[in-house]
């Protein structure tokens, strides 16, 4: 394997310095970045960073790629370490690791889940890893399938939202029914919008025991799914 040259390397690391500084906005403005802001941070020509990021977008999609990957990982790992037998304590973690991603991570997580950004339109390559905590839900309920200790659900969907959740088991690559899909969906909206009213402060003077409000709540989306 050739090693990258040394001009490669200084632009890898001069795009790693932008994103640092990038997200360091973030924490204080919010998704509305200004690329001269960055660049006169970094002591840059406003003209230079645009040899690193041609847009503010191009710097956008950068942040949130990095994010998705970032709370996928977690999710993902904190799948991998439970017992693949108990699916439930699997749900559980995957949605405990979540929480804990975005709430140390608020910034990324508002430029993920948050307000849309005035102007800005993510590209397809967004689309695969903002699908990674979702796949991972999902595969609990496939597994569940698989090894007969799930049951699918017993109710039929209307005809129109049967054709579009069978479109989404096709997109996701997982043959599970379209019904039990449809519950899963449930519990992952469910999942996100805990995060965001907590996040977000939607329940500053209420609830002071987080935790354990999260954990009802992600257990009531496991029961009705069906989870053992």
């Amino acid at each position: 394997m050739v090693a990258p040259s040394l001009r490669a390397r200084v632009r890898a690391g001069m795009i790693e310095e932008i994103k640092t500084v990038a997200r360091r906005h973030l924490d204080t403005d919010g998704a509305n970045l200004s690329l001269r802001a960055v660049a006169r941070d970094l002591g840059m020509v406003s003209s230079a960073i645009y040899r690193y990021f041609p847009s503010r977008d191009d710097l956008l999609t950068a942040l949130i790629l990095e994010a998705y990957d970032a709370l996928g990982d977690a999710v993902e790992a904190a799948d991998a370490a439970a017992d693949q037998a108990d699916l439930r304590g699997r749900w559980l973690a995957a949605c405990r690791a979540a929480r804990a991603w975005a709430l140390a991570h608020p910034a990324e997580y508002a430029l993920l889940y948050g307000s849309p950004v005035p102007g800005y339109a993510a590209p397809d390559d967004t689309v695969a890893p903002a699908q990674r905590p979702p796949v991972t839900l999902v595969g609990i309920l496939r597994d569940g399938l698989a090894t007969g200790r799930l049951a699918p659900p017993g109710e039929d969907l209307s005809e129109p939202l049967r054709g579009d959740v069978a479109e989404l088991v096709g997109l996701l690559g997982m043959d599970v029914p379209p019904a039990l899909l449809a519950r899963g969906m449930a519990g992952w909206t469910q999942l996100f919008g805990l995060i965001s009213f907590e996040l977000f402060g939607r329940i500053n003077r209420a609830l002071p025991h987080r935790d354990e409000y999260f954990d009802h709540q992600i257990g009531l989306m496991a029961d009705l799914v069906g989870l053992p």
